[in-house]
């Protein structure tokens, strides 16, 4: 293992244990603990304290104005841009950790030019160590969100590398499962109700744990209840959960 990561279904800075949580892992390993936050509570003092023991924290923007940010993140109306904006600049000023900066760029919405100027200026005003770009590779919860193009990414590098040195999607992600499971059914399941993958993941993964006929463990996965299809923008994902309302489908 490289790092123990905090993230979970939900926002993990809901728990008012997680400092003592942090504490324990740190006194348990040596390994580096990071936290993945969608970064709507660091405007708050005591969240911010939390978060202290942890080597890396990685809070999410996604807009440099306050009607992108409204549009893309739909916070409710009490929760504001410049609320989120200067939770994210107290927490640098006070973390001494990694702050890396999530940012899902979205095909026509926030990856033209002027949204990626305004998105530098506010980023700008954080100091995060790295920008580390996203693309919504596991299914949005809209089906006309699309990721943005190879182009944009190369547009958004090229903007927002003026402020920090800036991850591309395809250095984020690595492999799924490196060892032979004895149920390839029961992992996919598991990783599935946390995170939906898509069919070439999936497929790569179970062959990875020693399943023989990959088509037998997806048709037992969907008959089961334990899986679902879903389908955005032409590609095919798995996701684990049976509610039908997740992903807006």
């Amino acid at each position: 293992m490289d790092w123990i990561t905090f993230v979970g279904t939900g926002e993990p800075t809901l728990n008012s244990d997680l400092g003592t949580m942090l504490r324990g892992v740190r006194d348990e390993t040596d390994l580096p603990v990071a936290v993945i936050t969608n970064g709507s509570l660091l405007s708050r003092p005591e969240v911010r304290r939390e978060l202290v023991p942890a080597d890396a924290v990685l809070p999410t923007l996604d807009a440099g104005s306050p009607a992108l940010f409204r549009r893309i993140n739909r916070a409710p109306s009490e929760y504001t841009f410049k609320l989120h904006l200067e939770g994210l600049i107290e927490f640098r000023s006070e973390f001494t950790g990694k702050l890396w900066l999530e940012t899902m760029l979205l095909e026509n919405i926030n990856d033209g030019e002027s949204s990626l100027r305004d998105l530098a200026a506010a980023i700008g005003r954080i100091a995060p160590d790295e920008i580390h770009l996203l693309l919504p590779t596991r299914p949005p919860a809209e089906p006309g969100v699309r990721p943005a193009s190879r182009e944009a990414v190369l547009r958004a590098e090229s903007i927002l590398g003026e402020i920090a040195p800036v991850i591309h999607p395809d250095q984020r992600y690595g492999e799924f499962g490196r060892k032979i499971e004895k149920d390839p059914l029961d992992a996919a399941a598991r990783i599935l109700i946390r995170h939906p993958m898509t069919d070439e993941e999936l497929r790569s993964a179970l062959n990875a744990w020693g399943a023989p006929d990959a088509d037998a463990v997806l048709r037992a996965l969907a008959d089961s209840g334990k899986a679902r299809k879903l389908i955005r923008y032409g590609r095919t994902f798995w996701s684990g959960s049976t509610d039908p309302d997740r992903y807006g489908v």
